[in-house]
């Protein structure tokens, strides 16, 4: 569900006018977790030149205990302006007070992939049973330790009636894309956002996995609690949910939530 009041407060009725200009140019620190990760990189260059500010930017998983996650680097008093994350980390970091009440702006829906290393064999996942029988077969498996990878432990492996032989043979990858694992050729199998598997050299990307244990994301954004440039932020937030952003978000797999411009 679109939080639509939370939408209108920050983006107001502007479009790429939208990108206000501060007399003195900010350095906004943006923590991103990977499903944005490759839209918001492309979008940076257009950000920057047109409002004059400087994105530094880091990047961790939306959750977890990683030392790299979200929040395990606000928990440590690093800086931050805005973070880019799925939708329960945000609210889990609104509610541990390290982001900002009122400034959650969902950008984009996310579905969960599923790669093999490239030129190994293809098994077929079009279907529920033609995906079980893929998963029983192969002989590791690797997902994320973020949003799609606790959703897969915790409930997939579950729905499809094989958690216990499926966890026996899987890998909960931290710090790390699951893409990369796959591509050394360390898992048969692996699982992770869409826009996170794309970019990947040395995978064969085979699609999403079957709606029937399918998991969509919400990926938005937020305001740091500790933000030392609050209104450069706004902006940021302004200009990733904005019409103009919504052709670079498609490019990297991701469902913008608001339609492009034109």
């Amino acid at each position: 569900m679109i939080h639509a009041s939370r939408r209108a407060l920050l983006l107001g009725a502007a479009a790429l006018p939208f990108l206000a200009r501060r007399a003195a140019a900010a350095e906004v620190v943006v923590l991103t977790s990977g499903g944005l990760t490759a839209a918001y990189r492309s979008l940076i260059p257009g950000f920057e030149s047109s409002t004059g500010h400087k994105l530094t930017t880091h990047q961790g998983a939306s959750m977890g205990a990683a030392p790299d996650a979200i929040p395990q680097r606000l928990a440590r008093g690093e800086p931050a302006d805005v973070v880019l994350l799925a939708a329960d980390g945000l609210e889990a970091l609104i509610a541990k007070g390290q982001a900002q009440p009122g400034s959650r702006v969902d950008i984009a829906r996310s579905l969960i992939g599923m790669a093999v290393r490239k030129g190994a064999p293809r098994p077929d996942i079009s279907s529920l049973e033609s995906f079980r029988q893929a998963l029983l077969a192969a002989k590791s498996i690797a997902y994320s330790a973020s949003a799609s990878g606790v959703y897969i432990e915790t409930e997939m492996y579950r729905k499809l009636g094989l958690h216990d032989e499926l966890m026996a043979k899987s890998r909960r990858i931290y710090s790390e894309r699951v893409g990369t694992v796959v591509a050394r050729g360390e898992a048969e199998i692996g699982f992770q956002q869409v826009s996170e598997l794309l970019p990947i050299e040395g995978i064969d990307y085979l699609g999403t996995i079957p709606e029937a244990v399918q998991q969509p994301t919400i990926f938005c954004a937020g305001i740091a609690a500790n933000a030392r440039e609050p209104e450069a932020a706004r902006a940021l937030i302004r200009y990733l949910a904005s019409p103009e952003a919504a052709p670079a978000l498609q490019k990297t797999g991701l469902e913008p939530l608001v339609r492009a411009a034109g």
